[in-house]
């Protein structure tokens, strides 16, 4: 894939100079923690639901929901913005409110929101960092839930508030959970990068560790192929 210079290009130089000098960078790159299930989760209806999650760099995000059982998509993209500054170079200046996101379409008789918001927290990100995530920085890499109905903001504060008095989490969480007012997927170049790209530096050392710790964590949950965006062309 050709990719543009972005600002994850230097945290990939640098991921790129750790492994050539032989260091072992995926236990140290991203830390999952255990944590309980939510005391409170949804009744399984009939359909397709759709919950927007938003926790740094969208690979590695989108990367680890279309590996959960039950989710049909998972698209990057934009959320918390208008649809005129949708585009990855606006975003990235941290300036059109957007952030970074990945719109999940689930069957909630295979999967919960409960157990998604679980594997959020766990796995996919860490929700004590305000308006960072690791290498990234910006308002665009915030941790967010863009709720799509009342059931989900009330499930997902919820859950936050059991998280933060069983203390799991050495500070408190900054989640937002906000409205979802609109999602605007990204660029096609952006859309099932961590596996269409697995050595790519910046996926080796801060994403493809996240998978590790969903299989790890979620054996019951975890589906060693992916549901993708696109078809991998062979």
């Amino acid at each position: 894939m050709s990719m543009p210079f972005h600002r994850r290009s230097l945290a990939a130089l640098f991921a790129a100079v750790v492994f050539s000098l032989g260091a072992s960078g995926a236990g140290a790159a991203e830390e999952a923690v255990v944590i309980p299930p939510p005391a409170v989760d949804e009744t399984a209806g009939p359909g397709t639901e759709t919950a927007i999650f938003a926790g740094g760099c969208f690979w590695g995000v989108q990367g680890v929901f279309q590996h959960v059982k039950g989710v049909e998509s998972a698209v990057s993209g934009y959320a918390g913005g208008d649809a005129k500054m949708a585009q990855y170079e606006a975003v990235s200046t941290g300036s059109t409110g957007h952030a970074e996101a990945v719109q999940v379409k689930f069957d909630p008789k295979q999967v919960t929101y409960g157990k998604l918001l679980q594997i959020f927290f766990s796995v996919a990100h860490n929700p004590t960092q305000l308006n960072f995530q690791g290498p990234d920085r910006g308002t665009q890499y915030r941790s967010a839930l863009f709720v799509a109905d009342a059931k989900q903001r009330k499930l997902a504060e919820s859950y936050i508030s059991q998280l933060d008095k069983a203390q799991v989490f050495p500070q408190p969480i900054v989640t937002k959970v906000s409205e979802a007012t609109g999602f605007y997927p990204a660029e096609a170049y952006h859309q099932d990068f961590l596996t269409l790209n697995p050595t790519y530096p910046y996926i080796v050392y801060n994403d493809l560790p996240k998978i590790e710790n969903l299989k790890s964590l979620f054996p019951a949950d975890y589906r060693d192929k992916p549901v993708l965006v696109m078809k991998v062309k062979g």
